[in-house]
């Protein structure tokens, strides 16, 4: 286990680029906190160091987002929200088979405790939790 403390948007953004050009394929992060955790600012780090050129924002109302990637192997970044999911939802309906556990994919699913069950045990977890108003724990699994 890993304990990170991040003081700025900035930070978190770094975090999750080296962790993005960390990736060979096939890995599924599970990021789990509150609102304003960062969730989205380090799932906007991974897009980076798996070098997506579009913009990358969270996919609350379409759940799910995928993006072209140009890291080696890897052609797609999966972002998912499941935010609006729960454990008895059908992952299969919004399309999530097609990407999840794929060499040319990385996956991150943020509110990922809201359908920890359904996930495999070889996702990634990580938890961002506030410790003050601008700080930042990340605690990587």
């Amino acid at each position: 286990m890993k304990n990170i403390t991040s003081t700025t948007e900035k930070e978190t953004i770094a975090l999750g680029q080296k962790l993005g050009e960390a990736c060979v394929g096939g890995e599924v992060f599970a990021l789990e906190g509150d609102l304003g955790a960062g969730k989205t600012c380090l799932s906007k780090g991974i897009a980076l160091g798996l070098r997506v050129g579009d913009k990358v924002n969270s996919p609350t109302f379409n759940i799910m987002k995928v993006y072209k990637a140009k890291k080696g192997d890897i052609k797609h970044f999966c972002h998912i929200d499941a935010y609006r999911l729960d454990e008895d939802t059908n992952l299969e309906n919004i399309g999530i088979d097609e990407y999840l556990y794929k060499k040319d994919t990385v996956c991150v699913i943020e509110w990922a405790e809201r359908i920890k069950k359904v996930l495999s045990k070889d996702v990634k977890v990580i938890r961002l939790e506030h410790e003050e108003e601008n700080v930042r724990r990340i605690v990587i699994e």
